[in-house]
Parts: structure tokens; sequence; C-alpha cells
């Protein structure tokens, strides 16, 4: 069968990209329709892919600010043409969803979240732009046109795969439609757990952005006075590494197998965003190391309280202290962790895939 891919930006490496590596391990030569393609920030990762990017990437600054030309994300990815494919799977955050096929073709929508500047988060997206006044009042005026774009854009997907129970929520309730469950693949044969672990930090990861709130982890560990690494980079690196640098471990970008050691190694790994699926949480239970996490979102789908870790209701610094002060009461069982992260393996998610594809192409073989 013939099979398209639809990526929104292959400019970073991050959790939606793991997916498209999988994805694309599943259906190898498919070709990949991405808006903008950044080689540099990705490490010439998807370099030696059928890559297909929009009239964006020609553009000057098309690659290196593609931010500055959202008013012009519907016109480049609907510029797409699918005619010969038998399925178009996409998976989308935003753009990628509203790709026009022919009526023919189905639309698979693998959707990590509904748009989230446009439909949860707009006054926290316009507020951290640094524009001035007039501009962040006409970004309204455009966020206002996108968010009907991108109702009818769902309305043109013929089924939707939701990446947790959080996102099918928001799937009904933003675009009215329906959908199933399948959570993204954790690399359970890579992140393993490790013999007599040294146990002596805690660990944070991730991208340092403001809705991340790594700021309660430092704030936490330093009231506690305990030992913090930070594996990851974002807008806030430089202001965090300026207020905190001489309480808490920044490691910056990690590689891999940097990250499964220090997953390994860490007496928790501690996740305090609102997060729609959060699927490092599971990477630290596959590596034997239980989790804190705030208690919304894809956390109270994947950790069970004095199983799997604990949670805490709140996101602030209090709350986190208190989770802290349970959890040091708490024993784990390396084994119960290993076996929750082992129901997300990718397997797991290669044969899901695979069965909602032959709902709408019976006659594929692997």
């Amino acid at each position: 069968m013939k099979i398209a891919l639809v990526h929104e930006f292959l400019t970073q490496l991050g959790g939606a990209e793991r997916v498209l590596e999988v994805l694309h391990d599943l259906f190898p030569n498919a070709p990949v329709h991405t808006i903008v393609h950044d080689k540099k920030k990705t490490d010439n990762n998807f370099v030696k892919w059928n890559v297909k990017t929009s009239f964006l990437q020609k553009l000057p600054f098309g690659i290196t600010h593609y931010k500055w030309f959202l008013a012009l994300m519907p016109s480049a990815i609907e510029s797409f043409k699918f005619e010969g494919f038998d399925v178009v799977f996409s998976d989308a955050s935003a753009f990628a969803k509203g790709i026009k096929v022919p009526k023919k073709i189905p639309h698979i929508c693998y959707c990590h979240t509904p748009t989230r500047y446009l439909w949860q988060m707009e006054d926290e997206y316009v507020a951290s732009q640094p524009y001035p006044a007039w501009a962040l009042a006409l970004a309204r005026l455009v966020l206002a046109w996108q968010r009907r774009w991108d109702y009818k854009a769902a309305s043109r997907v013929t089924r939707f795969i939701a990446n947790s129970s959080e996102v099918q929520n928001r799937i009904k309730k933003h675009y009215n439609r329906d959908s199933i469950v399948i959570y993204p693949p954790i690399r359970t044969d890579f992140f393993i757990p490790k013999v007599n672990p040294s146990r002596d930090y805690f660990l944070a990861a991730g991208r340092l952005e403001p809705y991340k709130r790594f700021d309660i982890i430092i704030e936490a560990c330093r009231k506690l006075s305990l030992p913090l690494k930070i594996a990851g980079t974002g807008s806030l690196e430089t202001s965090l590494k300026k207020q905190y640098g001489g309480s808490v471990e920044f490691l910056g970008r990690v590689t891999d197998e940097e990250l499964r050691s220090l997953y390994q190694n860490a007496r928790a790994f501690v996740f305090p965003a609102y997060e729609d699926a959060g699927m490092m949480m599971v990477e630290s239970l596959a590596c034997g190391t239980p989790v804190i996490a705030f208690g919304k979102g894809g956390a109270l789908e994947f950790i069970e309280r004095g199983k799997h870790g604990v949670l805490f209701e709140e996101q602030t610094v209090e709350s986190l202290i208190g989770a802290i002060s349970e959890f040091k009461t708490m024993e784990f069982d390396q084994k119960i962790l290993r076996e929750q992260a082992e129901k997300f393996s990718v397997e797991v998610f290669k044969g899901q895939i695979r069965n909602v594809i032959n709902e709408y192409a019976p006659r594929m073989h692997e």
C-alpha cells in the first residue's frame, strides 16, 4: 500500500519526532511531508528520508525563523498533493491535520493535542511574544482566524487517534470529533534498568519553557537541600542558569545514552508540567525509576500513587515539597515500574497502528 506521512515541522528532536521515527520505521517507503525541515537542529537525523517541504522552506528566514510566518502555515500545509496514495497518515499538534486529500483517500490523524495556543493557551502564547502592543493585537486577529481554520481542518480528518485519554477529551471538546486512544511508543528495549544504581539525585528533563514549570522543581529542591540535575534546553535556559546556577546542575542537551543513564541513577524523575501525555515519565519507569508528577493530564494515565510514584495536586512549590516528603517514606518495586512501561512499547504501538490502517487498507502487508 502507498502511504504518505505528514509531520508539522522537522525543527527539533522531541516527543513528536520520536513518534514520527516509529511511524517511518513502520512505513519506510513513505514520503514525509513537513512545512519546514531544519537539518542542523535535527542533527541530520532525517536527511536520508524522502522529506518533502512546503514553500516556506524557500522563503528568506523560512527555516531559521519559521514562526514569523504563522499566518502562512495553513496555506503551506494545504499546498501538498496526495493523489495516488492509498492512505495519508498525519501526526499533528497544530497544522498537519489541515492537509487536503482527495475524497476517496482516508486521512488518519494521530493527534498529540488540539492546537494548544488556539484552544488552551492563547493568552499565555500572545503574552510571551516579544512584540509591541500593535503587533500583539494583530496576532489575536490572526489567531481568531486560525481557530476557525483549525476547526474546519479537523472536520476533514477521516479518523482521529488521540495520544491519551486527556487528548481524546480535548478532541471531543474542541473539534466535536470522536477518537480512539493509542499511547505514544516507548523504546523499552533501550530504556532499561541498571544493576546497583547510585540513586543520589533527583532528575528533571525536557524543554526549558515556561509551561513546563521547572521553577517549581528548582525551588522545592533548593528549600529541601536536595541535589537536582536538569537536562534540556529552551528559551528559559539562560535565565534559569543565571538565577539558580549555583544550586542546580544544568546539563543542557544530552544524548539518548546520557539520558538513559540519568534516568537509571536518579532517586526519582520529577515532572511538574500539565502535559497531554508526558512519555518521559514512562521512559523513567522503564529504567526502574519512580516518578513524582503533577497530578493532571497524562500523568494520571501512567502513574498510580504509591505504585509507580507520587502525584501532587497543585503546581506550587509547597505542593511539590509535600509530594517529595511523601516519596521519601515509600519504597518502589523496580519490576512493577518496568511492567507498567512495557504496556507502551514500540511493538505495542506498531501493532495498534497497523490495526487502524488495516481498517482502511485491508490488503496492506508488513
